[in-house]
């Protein structure tokens, strides 16, 4: 399965994405700041970062540019955790470089379905640039 970064500060948030993730097969990387995820995902390449939006000094918005504007960490796909669910957020969430957002509290359903989602669509670009390079 694929190894997802899991960045958030709310132990009872943490535990419950990371078993659910881990019950679905994936390995997991943690980080409870910005800074710490930032250097996980550079030094690991996660197939994924789940990205807490309300974090402590550098929150999730500012942690997902930093992420795609780093030549090695800007291919991975994000996906927004949050508990903003108001009109306008998900627009701001997309323009930080989050490729979708689930909303707080975490439902399990709800949560596996867009890691599904975004995974199938990362692996679908893998080989589609794969075969590009084929005939070239």
């Amino acid at each position: 399965m694929a190894r997802i970064l899991i960045v958030e500060d709310t132990p009872a948030n943490m535990l419950l994405a990371g078993t659910i993730l881990q019950n679905a097969g994936h390995t997991l990387l943690q980080a409870t700041d910005a800074p710490l995820g930032l250097a996980l995902a550079q030094e690991h390449q996660p197939d994924l970062v789940l990205m807490d939006i309300q974090l402590p000094g550098m929150d999730g918005l500012a942690a997902t540019r930093a992420l795609k504007a780093d030549e090695r960490t800007q291919d991975i796909p994000v996906l927004a955790l949050t508990a903003f669910a108001m009109k306008g957020d998900e627009e701001r969430m997309r323009a930080a470089g989050c490729a979708a957002y689930v909303a707080k509290p975490l439902r399990y359903q709800q949560l596996l379905a867009a890691v599904d989602g975004l995974l199938a669509h990362d692996v679908a670009n893998d080989d589609a640039t794969k075969q590009e390079g084929v005939g070239s």
